[in-house]
């Protein structure tokens, strides 16, 4: 019986009058393969086998790396990113590095930036993520921050990181750069961008920013990367390196490559403005919508007792006219419905058509020119700690994190 052998175990084999022994590798082609003591693989009927032992696994040990201890110390955070993640050669699977040993040998350059330290919060793939995740993050930064890390990177998947880096961005008030990192190309393939981006982003969490950011390439070259705002950025390529670009303004800084000179730009908040606070309260029962062409209005019945709906509506921030009367229904009980717009770009006003004044009529809020996911994690925020719907409108309608700018570029 070959079928209970498993790739390593020490098994005999009666073949050619003579007894081998050998480490069983695979089964091929009705043959049995296994290897020599002498190092040569050889095949033999698997019915002329049998099983000796099963060794228990040796754990490498590899030796410490030494960190420089006049450096800057970090605290890299870990989600489930694949950021700093290694090829298993054995199983083909890309595992992420947990600790800072890990981490300084898989990117020996990190170690000639800062001095590090590990934290992990999760495992998961960013589809994955949740509120109460994004609640546990919050509260591992802030006491980094307080335990006096001189900035965090946080490592995540990148198709729900702008998400994160936008609820991260309400919850954590911090005195040093809080910097959300991932890669579009994990470390097995030629063109990972794992490298370049954990050194930028440790070389902007060293430097003088002072908020949440995103770091990740900003070209399909390997010579610079873009600081994001966290409430400003977007994922705007399934597969591209350069695929986060900042919406509605420039990125707040760059961090050349190989240099890895930080450059910020007269808007980005610096170190040391902000005194830490934790504000970690989310309502999760609030949802966002994009709206389309004949999108039935039954929609909004999914949504009836929800606290809080954005919705991604069309141009300046418009759903059908049949959705009126089933909106005012979902706000007389008790919904907050927030308008943003499917544009991304410039500002949603409802004023300018009949539509919009309607929508302004029963009471949906213009959210401005806030992002839509950046919309969904501030209503969340906003309504964990407010009820009365003049102050929940005031709030939404205030920028507190560079969610909003104050006039977008031409005109609206």
């Amino acid at each position: 019986m070959t079928a209970s052998f498993q790739a390593g175990d020490r098994i005999q084999c009666a073949h050619g009058g003579r007894l081998l022994d050998g480490t069983y590798i695979t089964e091929r082609d009705g043959m049995v393969v296994i290897k020599l003591g002498s190092g040569y693989n050889i095949g033999v009927p698997g019915d002329c086998c049998t099983f000796v032992e099963r060794p228990r696994p040796a754990r490498p040990t590899p030796a410490a790396v030494e960190q420089d201890p006049s450096l800057p110390e970090l605290s890299i955070v870990s989600t489930g990113g694949t950021i700093a993640s290694r090829v298993d050669y054995r199983t083909g699977a890309v595992t992420s590095q947990f600790d800072a040993d890990d981490i300084l040998r898989a990117i020996p350059g990190l170690g000639r930036i800062a001095r590090f330290r590990t934290r992990q919060v999760s495992t998961i793939l960013s589809e994955n993520m949740t509120p109460a995740i994004w609640q546990a993050l919050a509260r591992t930064i802030y006491e980094e921050v307080k335990d006096g890390a001189a900035g965090v990177i946080v490592t995540h998947g990148t198709d729900t990181m702008a998400y994160t880096a936008a609820a991260v961005s309400f919850m954590v008030r911090s005195p040093v750069p809080i910097v959300f990192v991932g890669s579009q190309r994990s470390a097995d393939r030629p063109s990972s961008d794992n490298v370049m981006n954990a050194l930028c982003s440790a070389a902007a969490a060293a430097g003088d920013l002072g908020e949440v950011a995103v770091v990740m390439h900003a070209t399909s070259s390997d010579d610079v990367c873009a600081i994001h705002r966290a409430t400003r950025v977007r994922k705007m390529h399934t597969s591209r390196r350069d695929a986060f670009q900042s919406i509605g303004i420039p990125p707040i800084g760059t961090v050349e490559y190989p240099s890895l000179q930080v450059r910020l730009r007269e808007e980005a908040v610096r170190r040391g403005s902000l005194d830490p606070a934790l504000h970690t309260d989310l309502e999760e029962k609030c949802g966002l919508l994009y709206f389309y062409p004949g999108m039935p209005a039954s929609v909004l019945e999914c949504f009836e007792g929800y606290e809080g709906l954005v919705l991604a509506g069309s141009g300046l921030g418009h759903v059908s006219t049949r959705w009126i009367e089933p909106l005012k229904r979902l706000i007389d009980g008790g919904t907050t419905v927030v308008m943003t717009s499917q544009c991304l770009h410039g500002r949603v006003c409802d004023r300018v058509y009949d539509t919009g004044r309607d929508l302004l009529a029963i009471g949906v809020v213009e959210g401005e020119d806030m992002l839509p996911e950046a919309a969904l994690a501030k209503v969340m925020w906003v309504l964990a700690r407010e009820r009365d719907p003049e102050a929940v409108r005031r709030l939404l309608q205030t920028d507190l994190v560079g969610e909003i700018t104050r006039c977008s570029c031409h005109g609206l």
